[in-house]
């Protein structure tokens, strides 16, 4: 599929990319927003902003990275720019504010079908962890593309993945002597 894309775009007819490129990533770039923003209407907003920079910058691809690395490089900046933009409009720290936001983060879980104890404590994660689980798990990528998309090296996301496994064993262990 990436290759169409590319031959559409080196041909002149980014309308065309674009066209196949959405609806073959928008759960993706969606996926890691929400992994970066955990707030469903600022990932759509990300996600509809993503493409339209990925369209716009669709001559300044030049084929180094695979195309899904250069779209997730794109998402990760534009959804981290949003969320220091979020940080600078409202304070997180202040307890009204704070219940609002957990309120709406527990009603906007994503629905993938998977455990929702898991991932409400995948949500509990720090962010880089919780960034490297869902991009591995839940978006199937390989280390290396994770390690790319993130901006570190390839150690550091292996760091990342075993610890976030440790806390959630040890939180799921603890979970389930709670309900016993």
């Amino acid at each position: 599929m990436d290759e169409s894309i590319i031959e559409l775009m080196r041909a002149g007819r980014p309308d065309e990319a674009l066209a196949r490129l959405v609806p073959a990533y928008r759960r993706r770039v969606f996926g890691l927003a929400y992994g970066i923003l955990r707030d469903r209407a600022a990932a759509d907003d990300v996600a509809q902003e993503v493409f339209v920079k990925v369209w716009q910058a669709f001559d300044s691809y030049d084929g180094r990275a695979r195309l899904s690395t250069w779209i997730y490089a794109i998402t990760r900046n534009t959804a981290i720019g949003a969320l220091r933009k979020r940080a600078r409009l409202v304070s997180l720290s202040e307890p009204d504010v704070s219940a609002v936001v957990d309120a709406m983060e527990s009603r906007d879980a994503p629905d993938d079908g998977g455990d929702p104890q898991l991932w409400r404590l995948v949500d509990a994660l720090p962010e880089k962890q919780r960034q490297a689980v869902v991009l591995f798990y839940q978006d199937d990528r390989s280390i290396e593309d994770i390690a790319d998309m993130l901006g570190m090296p390839v150690n550091t996301v292996k760091t990342h993945l075993h610890r976030a496994r440790a806390r959630l064993a040890g939180a799921l262990d603890a979970d389930r002597e709670n309900a016993a």
